[in-house]
């Protein structure tokens, strides 16, 4: 089978930004399962493991726009320290995670803490970096009615609630 939209996908892989040092992979025997043409993992390799088989391998280079996105200056904000909760630690370097409006969850990076206010950037770690992919594909399958229901793969033998 090959993959397309609606199958599911286990992958093994390693990431680096071209200098060869691994910043992310799947740990052995635990691949990477994801729910294909759901965008899930970064649009430019969904498109590079489109058509493959399990037991390909390949590398893959994802330029930002296929990627993580351009870095955004505007990105970075000034907050006020008060809103944060007074009992939070803060300090540049670390990674903190809130709410936002829409309700969803949002990570982002405290790059200086002043005495009234704090300097968050709220850009991807990754934005404008290309990224270097090496994957090898371990299984492709049909997803399930559950899993195109939901929008995303199930593994095996994991409880699942909605």
């Amino acid at each position: 089978m090959q993959i397309a939209k609606d199958t599911v996908v286990s992958i093994d892989y390693r990431l680096h930004l071209g200098d060869g040092k691994i910043i992310d992979e799947s740990d052995e025997g635990d691949p990477l399962v994801y729910l294909h043409g759901y965008e899930e993992i970064v649009p430019g390799l969904e498109k590079a493991l489109e058509g493959k088989k399990a037991g390909e391998s390949l590398k893959v280079q994802v330029t930002p726009d296929d990627g993580y996105g351009e870095y955004d200056p505007k990105g970075v904000e000034e907050v006020p320290r008060e809103d944060f909760p007074s009992d939070l630690e803060l300090e540049a370097g670390g990674i903190v995670s809130a709410t936002d409006d829409e309700g969803d969850d949002v990570d982002f990076l405290v790059k200086e803490v002043k005495e009234k206010t704090v300097v968050v950037d709220f850009n991807h770690p990754l934005a404008g970096k290309t990224l270097h992919f090496e994957v090898t594909v371990r299984e492709v399958r049909a997803a399930t009615p559950e899993e195109l229901e939901h929008g995303h793969a199930h593994e095996p033998g994991h409880a699942h609630d909605h």
